[in-house]
Order: structure tokens, then C-alpha cells, then sequence
């Protein structure tokens, strides 16, 4: 692949680098551990019970920081999900530089029933008595 070729091919995942970095850089300067600094979760104040993604936000700050047993008790689907999103990142530029085009992920309708299914049965689970060990 010529290197003009390949400059283009890493553009989609250097700006999805760039962003994720931005993300990642704004939840380690902006703490969320004070309440309310990110606004409040609608599910948690309807309910009272978190929904799949509360405590997500801290736990990013705290991977930011290097606190892994933090991030996985604020919110472990997070932390997984952080680790997925790197690994299929990192195959997506390997992809791009051996001159495979396409997306980063090509998701089916079975995968995404099985990430809608992980979510509902975490959010189920954590706001169970045995499971009350997954809640932020």
C-alpha cells in the first residue's frame, strides 16, 4: 500500500483514538466522584436503582489513575468493556495497516442481542441481593 493509501486507511481509526484519549482525559481532569458534576442518571432517580452504566464514569477515572480494583468496583461492565473496545481498536489499525479496508466492527443482529442481553442481565443482577457486590 502506498503511504499516501495508508495515511487515508488510519484516518477513521485515528480519529476514533483521538476521541476516546479526549474521553479519557476529560474523566481523569474532571472528577466524577463528586456527585452531580456530570449531572445525574434518570434511571437511578426514577428508580433508585442503578441502571447498567452507573458508576462507569468513575470507574474510567479511576483506570485513569491506575486504580484497577477501584474501576472494577465502581463499574466492571465498564472496565470489560474499555478492554474490548482497546483490543478491537488495536485489530482495527493492524487491519488498516496490512491494507484491509471496512469497519472497525461489523456487528450482527446475534451480537447485538448478546451486548443488549450482557447489559439487561448486569443491570438485573446488580440490583439483586447476591449481586449487590456489582453496585457502585
Amino acid at each position: 500500500m502506498a503511504p499516501v493509501a495508508q495515511r487515508a486507511s488510519l484516518r477513521d481509526p485515528a480519529i476514533a483514538g483521538a476521541v476516546g484519549v479526549g474521553a479519557f482525559a476529560l474523566l481523569h481532569f474532571h472528577d466524577p466522584h463528586e456527585s452531580g458534576s456530570y449531572g445525574f442518571c434518570p434511571f437511578l432517580e426514577l428508580t433508585g436503582k442503578p441502571c447498567p452504566g452507573c458508576g462507569g464514569l468513575r470507574a474510567i477515572n479511576n483506570l485513569t489513575r491506575g486504580d484497577f480494583v477501584g474501576a472494577l468496583s465502581s463499574n466492571v461492565l465498564a472496565v470489560v468493556l474499555v478492554g474490548v473496545l482497546a483490543v478491537a481498536w488495536v485489530l482495527w489499525v493492524i487491519r488498516r495497516l496490512r491494507g484491509h479496508g471496512g469497519p472497525m466492527i461489523v456487528l450482527t443482529t446475534r451480537m447485538g442481542l448478546v451486548v443488549i442481553g450482557a447489559f439487561a442481565v448486569f443491570g438485573v443482577v446488580r440490583n439483586l441481593p447476591f449481586g449487590s457486590w456489582l453496585m457502585p
